[in-house]
């Protein structure tokens, strides 16, 4: 067993001081052998009996160096296993094409002048050393096979695996016994302590971490039980002594492999994090910069301030772009197939489920810079009217009167009529107009007068440039005028309407001018219009500063 706790002693050291480059030596950890560059140019390969190498082999353009040396091991193997052969017959010979190692007629090996030029010694020299160990591994593989080795091996395993048994019994029983110290002692001395002392981490929490920890402690202890354990009887017989003796190295391997890649990978990764922080930090001034021009207190020449934001996520976008092209062959596996296929299958699932987001975000950078409209602005796109909220890069939001909030896509927007009814409001005046039909025998001077009037009742309605009236049609029964008037803004235009066509009707029953109903047949005995004393009939009431009505 002190075997194995050396084993484990290494293991700790290990972990602990793998990136330090403090490691000790480890046996072979597989049977077949792989090839692997020499200390100069030449690829060797090791030639194993039982796991163990006895020695390395180069190998040529026709016989490379793992083939040739698996050819040997086998060969070896199979005079290990042949007991009739004696290991007196092992002997060195000279041949054809250099000293050959032979037991009687079998063939074993022929060492070339290369491989001794490759070791740096004489020919003659390098044929007995590897002789020398041909025979001490022949000896050790019968040796390991004979029937008494092998029953006192089988009996040290048993006995062993009894120990492992008895060890796991304590081990559990210790960790029972820390569970019930946990929960008499340690739960006692909790609730003996202040109150404001485990404000932030509560008794029970506190002792769900200990017992974590008993816990952790107990699985260790069983993993390092199991290892040693594995180790010793693994080791007892000869088919599994490399895997024994190898263990170790099956958990420090890919530990050390990824240490060295971690220390390999480092200059890459500064590069990452100095790409990564000058991007962030740009970003950040181009922003500033930019959130100026929108406050105005920047400027630029023709740079409408309501292009600051979409700019400044229009560049955002390049920038960051160039930056994921510069890093990606400083990524981990960035050359690897695996990547490339995942690199690729992303960018078919954009291609195929973006189409319709990035026909969006073009109309809305086309809807932007082409000052199509602006928050505020009164639109109309299709059935839907209302006023602009938010402009963003996939969709517009527009708030009917309503109170309804409207989101539609910006590629609808740039694929179908709109109506921008506050574009020209402010510097030219928005027209708002209505028709009304009146009969023939009314003068077509008094129509008029009376919807000018009527325009000048209307708050909101410009006076400059004056209302003006068309005579549209002339129909069968009734003259149909319309009414254009001019006003500044085109927030409100149903109020605005609402009034002007209420004091339409005001004037023309004042002066006592019929508007045509929409099915005229005949003149009626009575005119239809309402006369001054019933405008305010029950329920409707007059204003509080309305004078006396006209008769």
């Amino acid at each position: 067993m002190l075997n194995g706790f050396r084993h484990a002693l290494r293991l700790v050291l290990l972990l602990v001081f793998w990136a330090s480059g403090i490691t000790t030596g480890h046996a072979q950890a597989s049977a077949s052998p792989a090839t692997k560059a020499s200390s100069g140019e030449f690829p060797t390969a090791p030639v194993t009996l039982d796991g163990r190498t006895l020695f390395e082999v180069r190998g040529t353009s026709s016989n490379p160096a793992a083939e040739r040396a698996v050819a040997i091991s086998d060969r070896i193997a199979d005079l290990a296993g042949n007991s009739g052969i004696d290991l007196a017959d092992l002997v060195v010979v000279p041949g054809q094409l250099g000293l050959e190692i032979r037991a009687k007629d079998n063939l074993l090996m022929v060492l070339v002048p290369a491989d001794a030029a490759l070791e740096g010694v004489r020919p003659d020299v390098l044929a007995e050393s590897h002789r020398q160990r041909i025979e001490q591994a022949i000896t050790l593989y019968r040796n390991d096979r004979e029937p008494g080795n092998l029953l006192r091996d089988l009996a040290a395993s048993a006995v062993a695996t009894a120990i492992l048994v008895a060890l796991l019994l304590l081990n559990r029983f210790l960790l029972r016994k820390a569970q019930a110290v946990l929960g008499d002692r340690v739960q006692t001395q909790i609730a003996a302590m202040p109150q404001g002392t485990l404000q932030f981490i509560q008794g029970k929490q506190l002792q769900d971490a200990l017992s974590a920890t008993v816990r952790g402690l107990h699985r260790l202890i069983l993993v390092v039980l199991l290892y040693l354990w594995l180790e010793f009887v693994l080791g007892q017989f000869p088919w599994t002594g490399w895997i024994g003796d190898g263990l170790l190295t099956f958990v420090t391997d890919p530990l050390l492999r990824i240490g060295t890649s971690i220390v390999d990978y480092l200059p890459s990764l500064l590069f990452l994090i100095v790409l990564v922080l000058i991007t962030r930090y740009g970003l950040r001034l181009i922003k500033l910069y930019f959130a100026a021009l929108e406050r105005g207190q920047a400027a630029l020449h023709n740079f409408d301030s309501a292009w600051s934001l979409p700019t400044y996520k229009l560049i955002r976008t390049l920038i960051i772009g160039i930056a994921l092209v510069m890093a990606y062959p400083y990524l981990p596996g960035s050359g690897s197939e695996a990547l490339r296929g995942i690199s690729v299958f992303a960018g078919l699932l954009l291609s195929l489920g973006a189409s319709a987001a990035v026909g969006n975000v073009i109309a809305g950078y086309f809807n932007i810079f082409g000052r199509v409209f602006r928050v505020g602005d009164v639109i109309k796109v299709g059935e839907v009217t209302g006023a602009v909220t938010q402009i963003r890069l996939l969709t517009t939001r527009v708030r009917t009167i309503k109170n309804e909030e409207v989101t539609i896509p910006n590629s609808m927007i740039v694929s179908s009529h709109l109506v921008n009814y506050s574009a020209l409001a402010q510097t030219q005046g928005l027209i708002l107009h209505t028709e009304v039909g009146i009969g023939y025998e009314v003068p077509w001077r008094q129509v008029h007068a009376l919807l000018e009037e009527a325009a000048r009742r209307t708050p909101d309605i410009s006076r400059e440039p004056a209302p003006f009236i068309l005579q549209r049609v002339l129909g069968d029964f009734a003259v149909v005028y319309q009414l254009n008037v001019y006003t500044s803004t085109a927030l409100g235009m149903a109020g605005t309407y609402t009034l002007l066509h209420q004091n339409i009707l005001d004037v023309f029953n004042e002066h006592g001018v019929q508007i045509m109903t929409p099915a005229y047949e005949s003149d009626p005995q009575d005119l239809k219009i309402v006369p001054p004393n019933k405008w305010y009939d029950a329920p409707a009431k007059p204003p509080s500063d309305q004078g006396p009505l006209p008769s």
